[in-house]
Formats: structure tokens, sequence, C-alpha cells
């Protein structure tokens, strides 16, 4: 479902991402195959930094359909970032991709607090977010970041996930490490 990101898979990326209904929201905007392949690679040696966690999302089938990401990583919190390629949109491919990231960074990598910044016109994306029951509205909790969020204007929705928290999720509904799939009583 995830695996660290790679050059060889910046083709199949470069093509879902430059769609009009994702590339609006993709945080590495790119308009050549040239360019997002120096971004991909920038990216890889970013983790290599420890500044950013990046993963591309597998199809069942192991072809790449987006990628989801942790960035501007400061005292084990960072900025989750994600976008599925258009014709992957509606299938569950989201929250299976968040299961598995959030397995591997809150369990493996150390990280604690995972925040989503989402533009307010990205409605499909806070739908999404608003549907996972870890999630907290930050923008009361969080206001000095969410006010440094929106200071330049643009609109964003703020949310929190906190480890604690999605640990109580998973133990509630049995997800597992290995399958991010509720397990069998």
């Amino acid at each position: 479902m995830l695996k660290k990101r790679d050059l060889n898979e910046c083709h199949e990326l470069f093509d879902l991402m430059t769609h009009p209904d994702v590339f609006p929201f993709v945080r590495h905007k790119t308009n050549s195959y040239e360019e997002f392949l120096f971004i991909t690679k920038q990216l890889i040696e970013a983790e290599e930094r420890g500044e950013l966690i990046s993963r591309t999302i597998l199809d069942e089938w192991g072809s790449p359909i987006g990628t989801i990401s942790l960035y501007d990583i400061q005292e084990n919190a960072g900025f989750l970032g994600t976008w599925i390629g258009k014709p992957y949109h509606g299938k569950g491919y989201n929250k299976l991709a968040k299961d598995a990231f959030f397995q591997e960074i809150f369990y493996e990598l150390g990280i604690e607090t995972v925040f989503m910044r989402i533009r307010t016109e990205n409605i499909r994306s806070q739908k999404a977010a608003e549907k996972l029951p870890y999630i907290i509205d930050a923008s009361a909790s969080r206001k000095s970041l969410f006010d440094q969020l929106n200071a330049q204007g643009t609109m964003f929705k703020l949310y929190e996930i906190p480890k604690d928290l999605y640990t109580l999720h998973t133990l509630r509904t049995g997800i597992s490490a290995e399958t991010s799939q509720p397990l069998e009583a």
C-alpha cells in the first residue's frame, strides 16, 4: 500500500498530479516532468536529513496512485499532505493510506502529533478529514498556529491528530500494523 518515494514512479505520478481536480491541492506543484523529477529527488534527500517523511501510495497491483507525506517536522510533529489521482478518488485508498502511514510514523518513527491544514475551498478533503474518528478541530486549541497559517489571507481549516487519540482508535477497532484492516474477533 505504501513505499518509500523513488524516481522510477515519477512518470505515473506526474500524469496523475496534473489532473485539474488534483493539481490545485498538491503542495509541490510542478509544470513539467523534469521539474517533478527534481522535486522528488529533493524530497528523498530531505527525508534522509529527517526533515520530512514521504511515501508513494500504491493500489492493489503495486501501481503508484498518489503520495502521502509529513512535512515541516519539528518536535515530533508535522503537517500531513496527501493527494490521490482522480481515477482513484472515492475508492477507499485515502483511508487505507492514512492508516498505514499513521502506523509507521506513530509507532516506528516517533511522531507524536500530525497536523492537517486544509484550504477552506477544498470541501472534499475537509469531509474526508472530518470522517476520521481520531481527528480534532484545532482552530481553538492551537489558536496561535491557526492564526499563523491564516495570516496571509488564504484561509485554512486546522486539524490535529494526536498519537494517543489514534492509538485509542486502533485499540477500539483492532487496526493492525500489518494489514491496516480491522482484525477479526
